[in-house]
């Protein structure tokens, strides 16, 4: 059994929420530049100007995106782990909260009725798994609003199958248009239950573009998809052209022999997500 004090995890999300809000990730800086090679007019100047901006931004240390996003933490706990402190999720907010004051962020966590917001863009929204061994893996991932208010959740039946999937994801990006500030990273969860799907979509979009899914019917849809996508002629910003996305990542569990269960979920073109292990 190996002892980890609740502050290693607060001070970890800490570090990792200040680097998130000004760095974009590499595997996405990587995707927009390629696809500004390959686009003209107005979409190549959109992502041109994108792409300076991320250099700005780190260039300056201020945020590369005016939203600083809802913070969203993943915990994948060693079971042989004995977690000693303060209760874990009070340890994440503390975290959050002192990169939030720090880093000079937008604070955009509020309260869904009266709208008051909270002040320090807490609480996060925090998920853990138990997985084997002694380590504490911490992924941690700004998720902005515009991107996330086109996200989509559906229940389909069974017999509409791979087709089913696929044209779900493409019409969720289609009926975005311009709004989640293309071009996207499309995260997708399949199967599962209602709630479980939605987690593996955002989970989805925490890997780094441009990656496979190891299960070789899942990376077809998900290559498909972005064919398909791509075809939509949305482009950067809206500008039409040959990129309205930069990935199509999908994860999958086992669901009930009555449903299929899809959930998208819309990442925009500031793709930030940083990972620890301690």
């Amino acid at each position: 059994m190996r002892i980890v004090n609740t502050k290693e995890i607060s001070d970890a999300v800490y570090k990792m929420a200040l680097h998130a809000g000004v760095n974009i990730t590499e595997s996405c800086k990587e995707a927009l530049t390629e696809a500004c090679k390959n686009e003209d007019g107005a979409a190549e100047f959109a992502l041109e100007t994108i792409l300076k901006n991320a250099t700005v931004a780190v260039e300056k240390g201020i945020p590369v995106c005016q939203d600083t996003g809802m913070a969203v933490v993943i915990l994948e706990i060693g079971q042989e782990v004995f977690l000693d402190g303060e209760l874990l999720g009070d340890a994440v907010n503390d975290g959050v909260r002192r990169a939030y004051r720090d880093g000079y962020f937008r604070k955009s966590v509020c309260n869904p009725i009266t709208r008051v917001n909270t002040g320090d863009n807490t609480p996060a929204v925090i998920h853990t798994e138990i997985v084997a061994g002694d380590k504490i893996k911490i992924t941690y991932l700004p998720k902005g609003f515009g991107s996330e208010n086109m996200s989509k959740l559906y229940m389909l039946k069974p017999a509409q199958g791979v087709e089913g999937i696929i044209s779900a994801i493409v019409e969720t990006v289609k009926s975005a248009g311009s709004r989640p500030c293309p071009p996207v990273y499309v995260g997708v969860g399949i199967g599962g239950s209602f709630d479980t799907c939605a987690y593996l979509a955002k989970k989805a979009i925490t890997r780094d573009v441009g990656t496979k899914n190891p299960d070789g019917e899942i990376a077809k849809i998900e290559d498909e998809a972005l064919k398909r996508i791509n075809a939509l002629n949305i482009g950067c910003q809206g500008f039409h052209g040959r990129t309205t996305a930069i990935g199509v990542s999908c994860e999958w569990a086992p669901t009930h022999i009555a449903g299929l269960p899809v959930a998208v979920n819309i990442q925009c073109h500031c793709v930030r997500c940083e990972k620890e292990i301690i």
